[in-house]
C-alpha cells in the first residue's frame, strides 16, 4: 500500500486562544501526506488573520456562518479528498507523529474503518489525565461514549455511507460512532496510546439533565437501537444522575 492521503479537518468560531498550537500540530505531523482543511464559521476575534498567516500550507478554508459544531464538520467532510480523514478541534491538538501511527496501523489493518485511540485531556487548571478508551460494550449502549472521538480517523467509505446529525448539539458524535458500530463493531480498531490533546470545555456539565436525557434518547434512536433498549438506557442514565444528586 503506498502512502494514503489523509485529510484533517479543524473547525473554528472565534478560536484565537488555541488556534495557532492546533495549526502547528497538523502542520508539523512527522507524515506528510496530509491535505488540511479549516472551516470557520465566520469568526469576528484574530481567528482569520492566524488563518492567513498559514495560507501557503492549507490546502482548502472557508469562512461563512454555520448551523454549528456539526453543520461545519459536515462541511469539511464534503472537501475533504483524503482516504483516511481525521477531525481536530480549534481547542485541541496532535502529537506531532499522530497521523504516522495511524497510517502504520491502517496499512497493517486495511479492512478496518474506524480507527482510535487514548487521548490526554486538559483540565481548566492546565493539569493533564490521560482518558483510555474503555472497552465495555455495555456502558457504551447504554450510558454514554466510552470512544475517544477527537482521537478518531475514519475512512471515507464511512463517510459516505453518512455524516454528523447538525440538529443535535453534543450527542451527534456518540450517534455516529454508535450506528456504526451497531452496524459493524469488527471495523473499528483500537490504538492503544494517548495521541490527542482534549481541552475540557464543560459544554456538557452546562447542560440540563433533561436536555442531555433526551439528546442522548434522539441519538440512540437515530443509530438504531430499538425502544426497549433506548428506554432502559434513559432509566439507567437518570436513577445514576439521581443517585449522585
Amino acid at each position: 500500500m503506498t502512502d494514503p492521503l489523509v485529510s484533517i479537518i479543524t473547525v473554528v468560531f472565534n478560536g484565537e486562544k488555541y488556534l495557532e498550537k492546533t495549526i502547528s500540530s497538523v502542520l508539523g505531523q512527522s507524515y506528510k501526506n496530509i491535505e488540511y482543511i479549516i472551516i470557520d464559521g465566520g469568526s469576528t476575534d484574530n481567528t482569520l488573520n492566524i488563518i492567513h498567516k498559514y495560507d501557503a500550507q492549507i490546502s482548502n478554508w472557508i469562512s461563512e456562518p454555520d448551523k454549528g459544531l456539526y453543520d461545519a464538520m459536515n462541511k469539511g467532510i464534503r472537501l475533504a479528498h483524503g482516504e483516511i480523514i481525521g477531525i481536530i478541534n480549534s481547542d485541541d491538538y496532535y502529537e506531532l507523529n499522530a497521523v504516522e501511527e495511524i497510517v502504520k496501523e491502517y496499512k497493517k489493518n486495511p479492512s478496518k474503518r474506524i480507527f482510535h485511540g487514548d487521548r490526554i485531556d486538559i483540565h481548566p487548571d492546565g493539569s493533564l489525565k490521560t482518558k483510555h478508551f474503555h472497552p465495555s460494550a455495555l456502558k457504551f449502549k447504554y450510558y454514554g461514549m466510552t470512544y475517544n472521538h477527537p482521537s478518531m480517523f475514519v475512512h471515507r467509505k464511512i463517510y459516505e455511507k453518512g455524516v454528523f446529525n447538525p440538529n443535535l448539539r453534543i450527542f451527534s458524535d456518540y450517534e455516529f460512532v454508535l450506528r456504526n458500530w451497531l452496524e459493524a463493531p469488527e471495523k473499528f480498531h483500537y490504538i492503544k496510546q494517548p495521541y490527542v490533546y482534549y481541552r475540557l470545555d464543560g459544554l456538557s456539565s452546562r447542560m440540563s439533565l433533561g436536555t442531555m436525557l433526551k439528546e442522548g434518547f434522539k441519538a440512540r434512536k437515530n443509530a438504531g437501537m430499538n425502544n426497549v433498549q433506548n428506554a432502559f438506557s434513559f432509566v439507567l442514565r437518570f436513577s445514576l444522575a439521581v443517585l449522585r444528586g
